[in-house]
């Protein structure tokens, strides 16, 4: 008969143990070994400061103490508090012990593993065997119990043996250096708890002198001398020294170096006789092309502050930027931007902008006669105000990031140092003007002689038209993002022979999976391929892996720091953590921006002093990486709830934010569904009366622009919630997924002909939607659809239809009909 007590004790064991196995799993330790070929077990003995107390009843002594410090290290490398770690009891197997590293005096974290080791051994009876997966660092309460070969799955092994630290570890994984890196956190860790057991063991960090100088000094950017020039000056220098050679090519029109000089020097001198001061901010409001070459370069030689705005941007938008910013003056051409003269018309009319709130608007193509051409010669300080690109915000409204000249002139002259940007080379200008690529992009190759060639939206969505851009145009460098870069390698498959000038390309604004560079060095062996990774409020990009064959790792790091950038991996008190443990990624140095124009709570929020610089500035990125051995960063995620879109950094805030504010919406929640180039957006909505919202999409679209505009909208009679009374966004997340395999949501009538078959199933590829969900009225965009996608699916159509003939055909059956009318025509055109 089994006695009541033993049979209580064995449920509760069961249940404690259940706890501990279902408690979050382990967080495995970094690996760190940059010793190759090294393989097996090996060993470090540390001495330890003072009498390690391995015997007594104090609550700092033996085996809670030991437990208790490597909770501690091993919270700091994986940089989670709750640890699952193997504890080897003398002369008995080993056993699961949880314990979590709460903020507390070192002597309550003892406290909490004397609890831990008072229930396990309480429990050991019901203890499950086979689990080792569940951690990778063993203690052991004797240095005799722990194994001198570590078993399978243990990478780090530690115990205490006659007054000195014994650790073993897996050579494969952290080699010699980080196990003695490691065994200084246990030394230092078992002196702060012995010497000062009422002090907070999270106060300080445990990283020893050494290796905070390889963080700051070895992993930096290289020093280098910044030129006492601005970039417009450095410009100039390069008008002086070939006036007649070409600069910037759009189209088959083109301006020589003499050419743009004049045309920004015209600007610059309108804007200076309109009052143009200090650091005045300029709105460029036109299409990317010679116009805007010239206005970019004028509102820098004038000494203003450069605010691009993109004419297609919504009235609303545009009003919230050029109010925000300070905005005085705007360059635009004549009826580009219906927008532009809607947010002029409504500061006009607020009594609350005051007479001299609403910018005066310049007509570049319509400029005064008697403009002077030579340079103005304005001076501006390396430390005076260059540009404002505005971001996506969480609290509804776009926030603008203020960068200073110095800032980007380190950030051309790294572009040109690593892309290797000369006097004969053309770079490809690709991007959208709101996106901060943009500006190097466009004024890089000026500084150094060489030749810009932007190319317009139009050809970049038309994958053959850009193709031919670049073959034609003769582009060397060119940056994109990595869902389109695939799109390219998709189009030139047995085709590469079509761009023998390019010598450099750029992936940004997205994750750069290994595969692809893989696809990339297979198609071109023999032209570099960058991964680029910075921020605007960090002047652009702060880091390259420049790869000239894929890399050896399961991933693509985002490189070392480029020159005089320091970078930080920090906890949330932003100390130093331990080399490959991850944390928050912070910025040093002349990239650091100044802040977000007129918004000091969410500037103090993200800027911080820099106490390493007199003057200087940190900023909190809120991206989580870690640091390689080899000094090169890599990506881990975002803190917050900030994702990119094609490439675009939006907050999901800013969107809720909008929608809330749309009549007879009483609650919302947007959440991201697929990843990578397949992320789209779905909202989700309930109502006041138990309506469809039939005008969300409209109004949304007026506000925000179109890559932040849900590509799906749906109507709840309630949100799910959480048990603390959240929306549920994983349940709406898996919604979104779970909808996709239901019957057809766009109508009951499936395809009919031949061609609406084919279309549902290119479709079905490029949307990654069950070709039984697309109806005959299914509607390309409200599918998910987004430019990228149609690229996509012209090419499926083998260049039947454009991109704009998709978007003015995005029903299935309309589609259909138009192909078959295309194919008539080209029949009958043949058969002439």
């Amino acid at each position: 008969m089994v006695n009541g007590a033993d049979e209580v004790g064995g449920v509760a064991g069961r249940e404690y143990w259940r706890h501990v196995t279902r408690a979050g799993g382990h967080t495995p330790l970094p690996s760190w070994a940059g010793e190759p070929d090294s393989t097996g077990t090996g060993e470090i003995r540390a001495e330890l400061d003072g009498e390690f107390p391995a015997d007594g009843v104090g609550p700092l002594s033996g085996a809670p103490l030991l437990l208790a410090v490597h909770a501690k290290v091993v919270a700091a490398l994986t940089g989670d508090r709750e640890t699952v770690t193997g504890f080897q009891p003398a002369g008995g197997s080993a056993l699961m012990a949880r314990v979590v590293v709460d903020d507390g005096s070192w002597t309550e974290l003892v406290e909490a593993a004397t609890g831990t080791l008072y229930a396990i051994r309480g429990f050991a009876a019901q203890a499950p065997r086979g689990v080792s997966a569940m951690y990778d660092a063993l203690v052991a309460e004797r240095a005799s119990d722990l194994p001198e070969e570590l078993p399978d799955g243990v990478v780090l092994g530690v115990a205490v043996e006659d007054g000195r630290l014994l650790v073993r570890h897996r050579r494969e994984v952290l080699d010699a250096s980080a196990a003695r890196r490691i065994a200084g956190y246990y030394v230092t860790a078992l002196h702060r708890a012995l010497t000062e057991p009422q002090a907070p063991h999270h106060a300080r960090h445990l990283l020893g002198e050494e290796e905070l100088r390889m963080q700051w000094e070895r992993f930096a950017g290289p020093d280098r001398p910044l030129p006492e020039q601005r970039f417009h000056e450095l410009f100039e220098e390069q008008v002086r020294l070939r006036p007649d050679a070409v600069a910037v090519v759009h189209g088959d029109r083109s301006l020589t170096y003499r050419e743009l000089n004049r045309r920004a020097n015209r600007i610059a001198w309108q804007l200076r006789r309109e009052g143009l001061w200090g650091e005045d901010v300029v709105a460029v409001v036109t299409e990317r092309d010679l116009d805007w070459a010239a206005a970019v370069l004028g509102v820098f030689k004038a000494g203003g502050a450069y605010l691009p705005v993109e004419p297609h941007f919504p009235a609303s938008r545009i009003e919230t930027m050029l109010r925000r910013s300070g905005c005085r003056q705007v360059l635009t051409v004549t009826d580009v931007s219906p927008g532009l003269a809607g947010a002029v018309a409504a500061m006009d009319a607020d009594p609350a902008c005051g007479a001299d709130a609403t910018p005066r608007v310049h007509r570049i193509d319509a400029l005064p006669g008697d403009l002077a051409e030579q340079d103005p010669d304005l001076p501006v300080a390396a430390d005076a105000l260059a540009y404002i690109y505005f971001t996506s915000g969480s609290t509804g409204e776009p926030k603008g990031a203020m960068c200073e000249h110095a800032g980007f002139v380190n950030h051309l002259l790294a572009k040109i140092e690593d892309l290797e940007i000369t006097e004969d080379t053309t770079v490809a200008q690709t991007a959208p003007q709101c996106f901060d690529i943009s500006l190097w992009q466009l004024v890089s190759a000026l500084v150094v002689g060489g030749r810009t060639r932007i190319v317009e939206q139009e050809a970049v969505l038309e994958i053959g038209r850009f193709t031919e851009i670049l073959r034609t145009g003769r582009v060397h460098v060119v940056q994109l993002v990595p869902s389109y870069l695939e799109v390219l390698l998709t189009y030139l498959e047995g085709r590469t022979g079509l761009l023998p000038d390019l010598r450099m390309v750029s992936a940004t604004g997205e994750a750069l999976k290994k595969e692809l560079v893989e696809r990339w060095f297979e198609a071109f062996p023999h032209v570099p391929l960058v991964n680029a990774y910075g921020l605007t409020e960090t002047s652009d990009d702060t880091n390259h892996e420049v790869m000239r064959t894929p890399p050896a790792g399961t991933s693509v790091p985002l490189g070392r720091p480029v020159r005089n950038v320091r970078i930080q991996v920090v906890d949330e008190r932003l100390e130093p953590v331990p080399s490959g443990a991850p944390g928050e990624i912070v910025f040093h140095g002349v990239c650091v921006g100044r802040g977000y124009v007129n918004d000091p709570e969410r500037t103090a929020a993200a800027f911080l002093t820099d106490p390493a610089r007199p003057g200087g500035r940190v900023y909190r990125s809120g991206d989580f990486g870690r640091w390689a051995p080899d000094g090169r960063l890599e990506f881990h995620g975002r803190r917050d709830a900030q994702l990119k879109i094609r490439g675009f950094r939006i907050e999901i805030g800013e969107i809720e934010n909008r929608m809330m504010r749309s009549e007879g919406v009483r609650d919302v929640a947007v959440v991201p569904v697929g990843s990578g180039e397949e992320r789209t957006l779905v909202g989700y909505v309930t109502t006041a009366d138990g309506r469809e919202p039939v005008r969300l999409r409209e109004q949304l679209a007026a506000v925000l622009p179109s890559y932040m505009v849900p590509a799906r909208l749906i109507r709840l009679d309630t949100m799910p919630l959480t048990a603390n009374g959240k929306i549920d966004k994983k349940e709406l997340a898996q919604r979104a997924v779970d909808s996709a395999a239901q019957a057809p949501v766009a109508g009951p009538e499936l395809p009919a002909t031949d061609t609406e078959r084919r279309l549902a199933e290119l479709w079905s590829t490029a949307l990654k939607v069950p070709v039984h969900r697309i109806a005959r009225d299914a509607h390309f965009f409200e599918l998910g659809g987004t430019s990228l996608t149609a690229v996509r699916l012209a090419i499926g159509l083998e260049r039947l239809v454009t991109v704009v003939e998709l978007a003015t055909h995005p029903v299935l059956a309309d589609l259909a009909e138009f192909l078959d009318r295309r194919m008539a025509e080209r029949l009958a055109t043949a058969a002439v």
